[in-house]
């Protein structure tokens, strides 16, 4: 896949097909836009592409009262893609200078002069320009300004896959992974690097690599115990992850995540490390003592095995 930063690094392919969006998440709905214009491009001998934006056009247009994390960091969503079949991704830098551009000058600077495409593909529910003014009746009658085709894809094409970067964050919030795994088509990611913690999961029998998440506006699941796979220096392991308080041994509260891997005892502190969050185990709770919470975690680890076999 050919990765542009800006439409103006853009170079030229033969009937390029392109769609656009913020593509947060690369879920199931998303993969059925990419594959109708991998199929456009095939059958008229052009290219896909793809032109989304950075960062999230929520985070510029409301930079104090936004309230959103993302599903995908940049580096996740270029891999998503990839793993999809898209070939060309612009990744348009979004500015509040260009969020006030008109949808007539969105579509002449941008998808005329950047990228010329021979066809357009987008949601039934696509906008676009300043205010999002511009709707498909919009984009249609720009199509035959500029001499561009326009297709729409259907809203029941998309409602029957029943999936929306809201309802996947929602479930991810609520620790619901399975689900949001479901809507994805991926097991949900999480990167970081692996810092000193306080020693007490080696004092219970269960070390537990305490991870730092890179981008600080990743989505984090709900708080609770999951199963996981981790790949850190090459290797592939399984494991079990809390998300939470730790209200056993935290007065304070402070948030943690630590990742306790099964048949693994090396020192990796400041490694970079991904966690792909299997399924939910159970929610946080309090112990009443660390015998309580060791025999716990023993029936977290079986759980855990269970899942991933």
């Amino acid at each position: 896949m050919n990765i542009y930063h800006g439409v103006h690094s853009f170079k030229n392919v033969n009937k390029p097909v392109l769609t656009t969006g913020t593509f947060d998440g690369v879920h199931i709905g998303h993969k059925s836009i990419i594959h109708r214009i991998n199929t456009i491009a095939e059958e008229v001998g052009g290219e896909s592409v793809m032109l989304t934006f950075s960062p999230h056009p929520r985070m510029v247009i409301f930079p104090d009262d936004h309230g959103l994390k993302l599903l995908n960091t940049e580096d996740e969503k270029i891999a998503c893609l990839e793993a999809a079949g898209l070939q060309n991704l612009v990744i348009q830098p979004f500015t509040k200078d260009f969020s006030k551009k008109t949808a007539l000058e969105y579509v002449r600077e941008l998808l005329v002069e950047g990228i010329q495409p021979y066809k357009m593909v987008v949601g039934y529910d696509h906008r676009f320009g300043k205010n999002r003014e511009g709707d498909f009746q919009h984009l249609v009658e720009y199509g035959e300004m500029f001499e561009f085709l326009v297709e729409e894809i259907p809203a029941q094409m998309l409602e029957e896959v029943n999936v929306s970067s809201t309802k996947i964050r929602k479930a991810v919030a609520e620790g619901d992974i399975s689900t949001a795994n479901h809507y994805l088509g991926y097991n949900y990611p999480l990167h970081g690097i692996v810092i000193e913690g306080d020693g007490i999961g080696n004092k219970l029998g269960f070390a537990t690599a305490n991870v730092q998440v890179s981008n600080p506006n990743k989505l984090l699941p709900g708080n609770g115990v999951y199963a996981i796979t981790a790949t850190i220096k090459g290797q592939h392991l399984k494991g079990m992850l809390n998300i939470g308080n730790r209200p056993t041994v935290n007065e304070e509260g402070e948030l943690r995540i630590e990742a306790h891997l099964f048949d693994f005892d090396e020192n990796i502190y400041g490694e970079k490390i991904t966690l792909h969050l299997i399924d939910r185990i159970r929610s946080e709770k309090r112990f009443l003592s660390f015998d309580e919470l060791k025999a716990q975690l023993s029936q977290d680890k079986q759980a855990a095995l269970n899942t991933l076999a």
